[in-house]
């Protein structure tokens, strides 16, 4: 009985200390979408992707997150959610704001928030809300941005988190103009909601890869259709529409990661001036660095 007691206590130590191991093994995505039949005129547009950061449980320091990523051009920086869960952590969120402006991203950078941002009380969240925005990047809740890539309009959209109820994508879609629609969400549940809401492209995160995604990540399954669907992480479509589900870059709960990895993604875009009409499918190249 004591060796069976002994064996089984070095193998859960042992998953737990390869766990914790996987939480600093970050990996880079290079995702590059491209059209497909090829279209005439457009740009190209560099967007870093982030998502559910989770200060209290990161998995680099601010200086590692530089070192990765410094020297590589980027147009636009999306941050998906999930910053933290307790008011004490906002001032550890300040120095990766810092190392992600010294990046320098040509068309700015946006914010949505996730469901462990509203966990905090409102005076809180609005605490969180005016620190991303005093250190530059531009929070959307249900909103839109209009802005000019090499003569060809982009629409930033900014859905608020899908799981908590917090959003609206009649609100969202007001007033918006003809162009190539880039969405920032959270949950990426709110794909199955959006026939009568056309993007483009789509970014979010809230699964983590599953996390501990071994042999298959059953408690997830509470968090939506797309679990069901085994859209779990990755490029994905649902009705002809792309998006991406990161695996996050800190994890939730215990400290480990097992069958997935956090994750910094950088995508490739094509943007062009198109019409309902004239839509198109994708086709991607993903590769990893870093």
């Amino acid at each position: 009985m004591y060796i069976i007691i002994t064996i089984f206590t070095v193998l859960v130590g042992y998953f737990l200390y390869k766990g914790y191991k996987n939480t600093h093994s970050v990996e880079i995505n290079h995702i590059k979408i491209e059209n497909e039949p090829q279209t005439n005129g457009g740009t190209s547009l560099r967007v870093l992707h982030i998502s559910d950061m989770h200060i209290e449980n990161i998995s680099m320091t601010p200086k590692q997150l530089y070192e990765k990523l410094k020297g590589k051009p980027i147009d636009i920086i999306a941050l998906t959610g999930d910053f933290l869960d307790r008011k004490r952590s906002i001032p550890r969120l300040i120095p990766y704001l810092q190392v992600l402006n010294r990046l320098k991203p040509v068309y700015g950078a946006y914010a949505v928030f996730g469901n462990h941002d509203y966990v905090l009380n409102k005076q809180n969240f609005n605490q969180l809300k005016e620190t991303l925005n005093e250190h530059g990047f531009k929070t959307l809740q249900n909103e839109n941005d209009r802005i000019d890539v090499g003569g060809n309009s982009l629409n930033i959209i900014g859905i608020d988190n899908f799981g908590t109820n917090h959003s609206n994508l009649g609100k969202t879609y007001d007033g918006l103009e003809k162009g190539y629609n880039l969405v920032l969400t959270h949950d990426p549940n709110i794909v199955l909601t959006m026939k009568d809401y056309h993007f483009d492209y789509l970014l979010s995160g809230h699964f983590h890869g599953g996390q501990i995604h071994w042999p298959k990540p059953y408690h997830l399954f509470k968090m939506g259709n797309l679990i069901k669907m085994n859209m779990v992480k990755g490029l994905h479509q649902y009705n002809g529409r792309s998006f991406y589900i990161s695996e996050g870059l800190g994890q939730t709960g215990i400290n480990i990661r097992v069958g997935s990895r956090p994750e910094i993604t950088i995508h490739d875009l094509h943007i062009h001036q198109i019409n309902e009409n004239n839509r198109v499918e994708f086709k991607d190249s993903t590769t990893k660095a870093g």
